[in-house]
């Protein structure tokens, strides 16, 4: 493992260079740029187990866990936080609401964790070039945007008694907070719009006695995380298969971005960090927590900060795990209400959505081609309309699966019909 040379004299980073993942400032700004990583995460990482009701300090916990395995399995080169995914709220969603309790939506998670670390162990021996071959830009795209779009009756309704409707007062003042967040400060603040929208939709929902503070004062101080154990159900795995494709797809790009931002070349390292976040997500499963992914968030803080140190994200790792052992933050956490979270799901769910576009249009997709129009168009119709189909008498598949389903059928199909008749244009 690397070990970690002091940049400098450890306090300043020079114009025009980065602190790079083998060396470190001074261990006291160190440690506040590892606290300040785990602000940058804690807004996202804390909103999927308030909207999805797992536990939030054991999500905290294997958070933490999570980035010290992926640290430890890449060699301590390739900087990055392991932090909850949003792919996984639509489909813990379905799960419970399916008739279905807890502890099979965390069979679920650890099933696309397994999932995922098979992926990150073929790419390790394989390379990673049959990923874009078997899904490509437009499949990538759309597979995103159908997952945020799909929730958009939760973010209305919540699970069918709650989100945005049932506290449209509060739920409003936390869309308009996020938006002035996100607009009117810059670097860290910017970031955290979400967190600070919930923050403020919390105050106006406590002022109107929409909190249960009960169980926030019942709750210790200190404590160990709760953990859950899976129970194997397997009508909800396929509901949780979509998820792993979503992963690939961030933990590519982000490895792509790291490289790109320390001029260093990590294409060595993609299979390992997809094996690691396979893991840890398998670890969250096995325990009782979210899965995982790694953050944007973080990589957006490396970008304005230029430090790269991974003695930084051991630091957020452990702050992480400290968090997790104050139970008051996790029943705070569960008390935020209906209509502050259905407020968090306009921005967020949509915010999900926009990815896909934003992939769709860095990799220039051409929807002139009936290849990338048909599938991407059929796949989000069925997905936003929830389309549902039954298997026997257990297995359900509902809209992201279909949806997710209808791309790949129709596209790969079409791109070698058309191929084979030379009718996509020249730039598909």
């Amino acid at each position: 493992m690397a070990l970690w040379t002091l940049y400098g004299d450890g306090k300043t980073v020079q114009p025009g260079e980065v602190v790079a993942p083998g060396q470190r400032l001074a261990w006291p700004r160190t440690v506040a740029m590892g606290m300040q990583h785990v602000v940058a995460m804690a807004g996202a990482t804390l909103t999927v187990p308030a909207i999805t009701q797992f536990p939030a300090t054991t999500t905290l916990f294997f958070s933490g866990v999570g980035t010290i395995l992926f640290l430890l399995l890449t060699g301590n080169r390739l900087p990055s936080y392991l932090g909850s995914s949003f792919a996984f709220i639509a489909p813990i969603m379905a799960a419970k609401s399916s008739e279905h309790d807890f502890s099979s939506a965390l069979f679920g998670v650890l099933v696309a964790g397994v999932l995922l670390a098979t992926v990150g162990f073929i790419v390790q021996k394989v390379g990673s070039g049959w990923i874009n071959a078997f899904m490509p830009p437009a499949i990538q795209g759309t597979v995103v945007m159908l997952i945020g779009f799909n929730l958009a009756s939760a973010a209305w309704q919540g699970g069918g008694d709650g989100g945005f409707a049932a506290g449209p007062v509060a739920g409003t003042i936390t869309v308009v907070a996020a938006v002035f967040v996100a607009v009117f400060f810059r670097g860290l603040l910017g970031r955290l719009s979400i967190l600070a929208g919930v923050g403020a939709g919390y105050v106006v929902a406590l002022i109107q006695g929409q909190v249960n503070t009960g169980t926030i004062n019942e709750a210790k101080w200190i404590g160990l995380p709760t953990f859950h154990a899976p129970t194997p159900n397997w009508s909800v795995v396929a509901m949780f298969v979509p998820v792993v494709l979503v992963l690939v797809a961030e933990n590519v790009g982000h490895v792509k971005s790291v490289a790109t931002m320390t001029g260093t070349n990590l294409d060595g390292a993609m299979g390992r960090a997809l094996l690691a976040d396979g893991l840890a997500t398998t670890l969250a499963g096995l325990g009782g927590g979210s899965g995982t992914t790694t953050y944007a968030e973080n990589i957006g803080v490396m970008a304005a900060t230029k430090i790269y140190s991974t003695a930084v994200y051991w630091v957020a790792a452990f702050t992480a795990l400290a968090l997790s052992l104050f139970p008051k933050v996790g029943a705070a956490v569960g008390a935020i209400p209906d209509g502050v979270l259905g407020g968090a799901g306009v921005v967020l769910y949509g915010m999900i959505g926009l990815l896909g576009a934003r992939i769709w249009i860095e990799n220039k997709v051409n929807f002139a081609n009936p290849v990338n129009l048909f599938p991407a168009a059929a796949a989000l119709i069925l997905a936003i309309a929830n389309a549902t189909f039954t298997i026997g008498t257990d297995v359900k598949l509902t809209g992201i699966v279909v949806g997710t389903i209808a791309v790949f059928v129709l596209y790969h199909p079409m791109r070698w019909l058309a191929k084979w008749r030379k009718t996509a244009p020249e730039d598909s």
